[in-house]
């Protein structure tokens, strides 16, 4: 089943400057509202504590929210968990002073939040230190350049380092413009969002790779073609199946983020946006880039050595 024939002739790299202007606009947009906003951490960042609680009917979100904030919880994060009866609230730490009180200024904080909420019953209650939350901040930043490093070399080896290098810009591209948008809509960022970000990464590499394989194919069977009509040709020879992969994947999230709970929002969020982006930045990202850096038919392809078999 294919979406595009398998003859399609689009021009995708007659677009490739405007879309290097689109993408450096929109990079830069994402880090002055990283700048400007920050990232909304969560508590698997900050620190703090979550209270479960249950109601005997589907609990009031506004409602429960009104109640905290009269009782001096204004900055709580209200969320549906699990059925419409049960309920995480995150009591987001104001300073350092806060999230460093003991076991007895938090169980008092805990009733003060139950005091508020009339017919509540608590299920849970956990509490996020600081030094947890900083060393989550700090593995999942490693986790991060790991990825992208391992990545790197793995395309050196089998592609070349224009390949390398194209790939890595395009994987960069992607998570900076999820946080982004995550700091300009003030969407809270915690360890589920970041496993949505590594979800993109891996899933904008799989389109690339597919491309990459294809392209170097392409320049052993076009002896006489250049890099732009190696290029188109092996984009519009795997455009069906990025379309198919790209709709299937992006149904499965959309039910996730209207149906999957206040929980999974972040996370379906990021993965809507880096499933978007990710196969724009495949397409003009990764291989423009390659072009512009003098990728030529001698870079994928051995050139075979005159041997003299003169006497």
């Amino acid at each position: 089943m294919e979406f595009f024939k398998h003859n399609t002739k689009i021009d995708f790299m007659a677009q490739r400057k405007w879309a290097a202007v689109l993408s450096v606009i929109l990079i830069v947009l994402s880090f002055v509202s990283l700048g400007v906003y920050g990232l909304t951490w969560g508590l698997d960042f900050t620190g703090g504590t979550q209270v479960q609680v249950s109601f005997q009917q589907p609990a009031d979100l506004t409602a429960i929210h009104d109640n905290l904030e009269k009782a001096g919880f204004a900055d709580a994060v209200v969320i549906s968990y699990g059925t419409s009866k049960d309920v995480l609230i995150s009591l987001v730490p104001k300073d350092k002073a806060e999230i460093t009180q003991d076991e007895k200024a938090q169980a008092e904080m805990v009733k003060q939040v139950m005091d508020a909420l009339p017919g509540a019953k608590m299920e849970s209650v956990n509490y996020i230190g600081p030094q947890v939350g900083s060393e989550m901040a700090t593995k999942g930043l490693i986790a991060i350049i790991i990825s992208l490093l391992g990545t790197m070399i793995y395309i050196a080896i089998r592609f070349g380092w224009f390949f390398a290098i194209g790939s890595t810009v395009a994987l960069l591209h992607d998570p900076i413009l999820i946080l982004g948008l995550f700091s300009f809509h003030h969407i809270e960022f915690n360890l589920i969002s970041l496993a949505a970000v590594l979800t993109v990464i891996g899933y904008s590499l799989n389109d690339t790779i597919v491309i990459y394989d294809r392209v170097r194919e392409n320049f052993r069977k076009f002896r006489k073609a250049d890099t732009i009509e190696v290029l188109n040709l092996s984009i519009n020879q795997t455009l069906s199946r990025t379309i198919m992969t790209s709709a299937l994947t992006l149904t499965v999230v959309l039910a996730l983020f209207f149906m999957g709970g206040t929980l999974l929002h972040g996370f379906s969020l990021a993965l809507i946006i880096g499933i978007v982006v990710g196969t724009y930045s495949s397409i003009y990202v990764a291989g423009s880039l390659a072009v512009a850096m003098g990728l030529g038919r001698h870079h994928l392809i051995p050139q075979l050595k005159e041997v003299d078999q003169t006497p």
